[in-house]
């Protein structure tokens, strides 16, 4: 009997110790099955705004500007020659120094043309004193027509002469044909020279021209007389004041562009020829246009957006440009006064809450 009862309480303890574990597992398991869903709160809350800075699409008057490329040219240019053969016997002038029209600039060697002038003016002095015979003749009786015709042909023959001799010896003396700035000599003393052989150039510079072309399209824009702006990119930030004087009348038909001939003065030589000019001609057409920062652009493949915040919400605008202008950018999409996203824009989806960091106040609901 004894024996029957401690089987029984050993089995009895046996059941309780699992009843025990039984209870403590449970225990566990609930405490495992509530700690998910405590962890999984923070993922129920609102997600945090977007840091963005914004600034206002703005509406302005624009006009229809036209800007083109071109070359400064000297007013006046010539690239000096001589028109006869002959060493260089002087140059008289200091490279880079303006000159006047008329002053002698280089001089070749005229011995020889001196002696021929020094010929022909024996031949028309006998000349003469043979026609003064002759006439003093042909009035007395003594002297026939003939002789008389003949001494005045001789006569005006060496006077011909002598004045050929004199243009052959004016040209050896190069002279300037206008008042300019002399360049760099290509010849020394003593050179000699072939006609036509570059000795130096001359330009007028204290006024100078440029060239450039618009499009077929802009010809009704432009006219004579209207100025143009015009800056070089060796003085950057000056701005120079042309006006246009000559409009090609032929339309260039490969490029479907028409010449324009602008001229600006220069008084203090401070622009030179051959400097790359931009010109920046004023439009007269006027127009009302939305305008925003360059920074509000978001280049997607062929197509420009523009985030803008509605309600403190991100939108996504498809916008087109049409002209851009020192940092500000001309588009159609937008309406004035737009509360437009200038950075951040990359971290923005469509409607996600933002947080303006610059202060600007954001566009109220069209509603």
């Amino acid at each position: 009997m004894k024996v029957v009862t401690g089987l029984f309480l050993i089995v009895l303890a046996a059941v309780a110790g699992g009843a025990a574990v039984h209870f403590r597992w449970i225990d566990a398991s609930s405490v495992l099955d509530v700690a998910p869903a405590t962890a999984s709160q923070p993922a129920n809350r609102t997600p945090s705004a977007t840091a963005v800075e914004v600034s206002t699409a703005e509406e302005t008057i624009a006009t229809t500007d036209i800007n083109a490329i071109g070359t400064l040219q000297s007013d006046e240019s010539v690239q000096l020659a001589p028109e006869v053969a002959g060493r260089v016997a002087a140059i008289r002038f200091d490279e880079g120094r303006p000159v006047k029209a008329g002053d002698i600039l280089v001089s070749l060697d005229n011995s020889l043309a001196r002696a021929s002038e020094d010929e022909i003016k024996v031949r028309l002095d006998l000349a003469t004193s043979n026609y003064d015979r002759a006439q003093r003749m042909a009035g007395n009786g003594t002297g026939t027509a003939r002789e008389l015709d003949t001494a005045l042909a001789e006569r005006n023959t060496a006077t011909t002469l002598l004045n050929s001799q004199r243009v052959q010896l004016a040209k050896l003396d190069i002279a300037a044909p206008f008042d300019g700035v002399v360049g760099l000599r290509r010849v020394s003393v003593g050179s000699y020279v072939a006609v036509g052989t570059p000795l130096v150039n001359i330009e007028k510079i204290n006024v100078l021209k440029v060239d450039f072309k618009v499009p077929e399209t802009n010809l009704q824009q432009v006219r004579v007389d209207q100025e143009v702006e015009i800056s070089v990119d060796a003085m950057p930030g000056k701005a120079f004041t042309g006006t246009i004087y000559a409009i090609d009348p032929m339309v260039d038909v490969n490029g479907r562009a028409v010449s324009i001939r602008a001229r600006l003065p220069n008084d203090d030589l401070t622009l030179r020829p051959g400097l790359f000019a931009r010109i920046l001609i004023k439009g007269m057409d006027q127009k009302k246009v939305v305008t925003v920062p360059e920074a509000a652009i978001v280049a997607r493949g062929q197509d420009r957006l523009v985030w803008t915040i509605v309600d403190g919400k991100a939108q996504e605008n498809k916008v087109t440009i049409t002209g851009r202008k020192a940092g500000i950018v001309e588009l159609e999409g937008l309406v004035p006064g737009a509360t437009v996203v200038v950075a951040g824009q990359a971290r923005l989806r469509k409607g996600a809450a933002v947080d303006i960091v610059n202060g600007a106040a954001p566009q109220a609901s069209a509603s």
